[in-house]
């Protein structure tokens, strides 16, 4: 079930979802979703001496991508067909019962904006800021604002029951408590198939 705009609001100030900053309800609060803000860290790709990547390689993603960080209220250019790697501005920490999804906004979406390619599920006992695979699908750039520019909406939705071994607590666990984007550590899983 998917909490409506009164729970998400109950939920919040009773401490069961946890959010920093303190969300401004009459700004970011939708009937069933709640606005996030992009944060000022981005990652993008460098020029690279490989033609392709390799999951299988052993290739340290996080070598060929460089970090960007701007003041918040400062512009981001988001290019055409680019790909970035983004972070909400918001750190949330997420029950064992509830799980949230990440969405685009329409708004930005009507300008070519995608802000997941596909990864959009926060696991129960999630811990972090929520990462976002930026892209511009348009034609031409679109300036965003770190800090400004409320780029996703979330929703949360709640379980039959808490579940065993919340996210931080799963053996293989990749992503947890990130403050940053983090390339992907997806060759991990040709080393260690249990992940």
């Amino acid at each position: 079930m998917v909490l409506s705009d009164r729970d998400i609001k109950k939920y919040i100030k009773e401490g069961k979802i946890k959010i920093k900053p303190k969300p401004n309800f009459k700004e970011q609060l939708g009937p069933c979703s709640l606005d996030l803000h992009l944060g000022n860290v981005f990652k993008t790709f460098k020029p690279s001496q490989y033609p392709y990547l390799d999951l299988k390689r052993g290739t340290k993603f996080e070598d060929i991508m460089e970090e960007i960080k701007i003041a918040d209220g400062a512009p981001f250019i988001l290019q055409p067909k680019q790909f970035i790697l983004a972070v909400t501005k918001e750190e949330f920490v997420l029950p064992n019962d509830l799980m949230a999804r990440l969405d685009g906004r329409s708004s930005l979406g009507r300008l070519g904006v995608i802000v997941h390619s596909t990864a959009a599920r926060f696991d129960p006992g999630w811990q972090g800021r929520g990462v976002m695979e930026l892209g511009n699908l348009g034609i031409m750039p679109v300036v965003l604002y770190a800090g400004v520019t409320r780029i996703c909406a979330l929703t949360f939705e709640t379980l039959s029951s808490p579940v065993e071994v919340p996210y931080t607590k799963k053996k293989g666990q990749k992503y947890a408590k990130q403050k940053s984007p983090q390339a992907s550590k997806i060759n991990q899983e040709f080393r260690n198939p249990s992940s």
